[in-house]
């Protein structure tokens, strides 16, 4: 009875969730106590904000990777949630500090430098409004120049999330137009994909394109055939070789390539058991592009 009543008094002193979830994702890493910091103000404003990391390793200062992290985790989470991304090389200067809401109802808290390249794209600009920094940033940090992390963007994403301003209350609204990267869209012509490779599978070193199966069904690929694959970074060619398309990995002996469908859709290559891009010297951003046609 003893240890009933013990576990009774334990679930009543533990507050329960409250308000939206809060994301936070940043380039900061986690060596020092950056992101202790934007916990903290959150907690600060709230302790009921369910709380979460998206991540903190983007590579320092990579706008364009934050951005596409954001489009790759944001639809799974529930509408209302609100997400923090600092990817901030600007900070202090005239960029704008906005929260876009989405139009499938998330919110982004984020300096408008391109971060919200692909959200914008893909998930719809409902509203978008500027910071008041009047009023949606932490007490005392007015001399703060150089962390608007922790004194703007956690600060108002955790207020947003707990409910203790509104939508309308972050600041006024601007123009339904953010900044963006430029980059080369999925497009279909003349029995030929192009496309762009946005990022790798970090862990495992696969290649990822933004080239979908509904673009890449336009070339008509069953099971086993071959793609051509030319891969440029910039004006260089990188790579040119035919690959089967398969659905998995096991579809090849260890060690062999092949070109599959990712866990977003995505036209994908691989290695069995090993990296590709490695292997090949590729990497990924605005300035990798990929080409692909059927052999007949």
């Amino acid at each position: 009875m003893r240890r009933v009543w013990i576990i009774f008094a334990f679930v009543l002193s533990t507050p329960a969730f409250g308000g939206s979830p809060l994301v936070l994702q940043s380039d900061f890493g986690e060596k020092d106590g950056a992101v202790a910091a934007m916990r903290g103000v959150a907690i600060s404003v709230s302790p009921t904000i369910p709380l979460y990391d998206l991540t903190h390793e983007i590579p320092t200062f990579n706008i364009w990777e934050a951005s596409l992290r954001l489009i790759q985790t944001a639809e799974y989470w529930p509408a209302g949630t609100v997400f923090v991304s600092v990817v901030d090389p600007g900070v202090g200067t005239s960029r704008k500090s906005v929260v876009l809401k989405t139009k499938t109802g998330h919110y982004i808290v984020t300096p408008d430098n391109g971060t919200l390249t692909f959200v914008a794209q893909q998930m719809g600009i409902a509203e978008l409004r500027e910071i008041d920094e009047a009023v949606n940033r932490l007490k005392n940090s007015d001399a703060s120049y150089t962390f608007h992390g922790r004194d703007v963007y956690a600060y108002t994403g955790a207020r947003l999330a707990a409910g203790e301003i509104t939508f309308e209350e972050v600041g006024r609204i601007l123009p339904a137009e953010v900044v963006s990267i430029p980059f080369q869209k999925a497009t279909f012509a003349n029995d030929e994909i192009r496309g762009n490779i946005p990022i790798l599978d970090v862990q495992f070193g696969n290649v990822w394109t933004n080239i979908d199966r509904e673009t890449l069904q336009k070339l008509k690929p069953g099971e086993g055939s071959t793609l051509r694959i030319r891969i440029s970074h910039g004006d260089e060619t990188v790579l040119d070789e035919s690959l089967p398309y398969l659905d998995t990995f096991g579809a090849v002996e260890i060690g062999e390539p092949l070109v599959y469908l990712n866990s977003l859709n995505n036209v994908s290559l691989a290695l069995n058991q090993g990296s590709f891009a490695a292997a090949h010297g590729i990497g990924s951003g605005p300035d990798w592009s990929i080409h692909i046609v059927v052999e007949q």
